[in-house]
């Protein structure tokens, strides 16, 4: 579980520096005052929204992601089929980013979103199942 956990730390990370390029990019064309950031203010370019909600997407359900596998790793209840959805999940939201920071196809970004909540919704109940048979 800590090797999906590890590779969703690296798409947040990612899609921080992708968040970082964009608005530093407008600030440089001058489509934004650098000022604007410090509430979000004024007329914010589709492209900065649409990457700073991707980024905010990550602190979201992933959190859920996280404590799930974090508290399997401290149980020592980690299964085989746990570390497999974790990886679905990872993939998922992969998928998600991609869509979101590309061509935001809101169909296809709802398809990879709901895939991605139900299998933290799957981890949880994994989770709880596994700790209550021990």
């Amino acid at each position: 579980m800590l090797y999906p956990m590890f590779v969703m730390v690296i798409l947040t990370l990612l899609v921080a520096i992708n968040l970082f390029r964009v608005r530093y990019k407008a600030i440089k064309a001058g489509e934004v005052r650098l000022s604007q950031f410090r509430l979000n203010t004024g007329v914010i370019p589709d492209k900065i929204t649409q990457a700073a909600n991707n980024y905010s997407n990550l602190f979201e359900i992933p959190m859920l992601f996280y404590i799930a596998c974090a508290t399997a790793i401290a149980l020592g209840i980690q299964t085989p089929i746990m570390v497999f959805v974790a990886w679905v999940f990872v993939v998922a939201r992969v998928i998600h980013s991609l869509i979101h920071l590309t061509s935001n196809n809101v169909i296809f970004r709802l398809y990879a979103y709901v895939l991605g909540n139900i299998c933290v919704l799957i981890l949880w109940v994994l989770l709880i199942a596994s700790y209550a048979s021990r």
